[in-house]
C-alpha cells in the first residue's frame, strides 16, 4: 500500500478515486508518564514515555487507514494529512488523526 501526503504518485497514473479514509487512534497518558514529562519540562530533554505514545498512536492510525482503503479496493492512499491533538482533561490524552483518499493506481507506461 502506497500512502502519501502528495495528491499525485510519479510514474502512477489513479485510475480510481473510492473517497477519504480515515484512521484515528487516542492514547491515554497515565500518571506516571505526566510526572515524569513534569520533570522533564522543568529540566529539559525529551518525554521518551510520550514519544512512545505517539509513536503508537501514529502507527495504529495508519494501520486504519490501511485496512480501510483496502476494503475499498485500493492500492494507494493520496493527499495524506496527519493531526495530533492533546485532548481530555488537563490534557491527559493524545490523539493522532490520519485522512486521505483511497485510490487504484497503476504504472505508466
Amino acid at each position: 500500500m502506497i500512502i502519501s501526503t502528495t495528491p499525485q504518485l510519479e510514474g502512477k497514473r489513479i485510475t480510481h478515486y473510492y473517497g477519504i479514509v480515515i484512521g484515528e487512534a487516542v492514547m491515554g497518558a497515565n500518571l506516571f508518564k505526566d510526572m515524569f514529562a513534569s520533570i522533564r519540562d522543568i529540566v529539559g530533554g525529551r518525554s521518551g514515555a510520550y514519544e512512545d505514545e505517539l509513536t503508537k498512536a501514529r502507527k495504529l492510525a495508519f494501520a486504519e487507514i490501511e485496512q480501510e482503503a483496502l476494503a475499498m479496493g485500493a492500492n494507494a492512499v493520496v493527499g495524506v494529512d496527519i493531526d495530533y491533538e492533546v485532548i481530555g482533561d488537563k490534557g491527559s490524552m493524545l490523539m493522532v488523526s490520519i485522512s486521505g483518499t483511497a485510490v487504484r493506481v497503476q504504472d505508466i507506461g
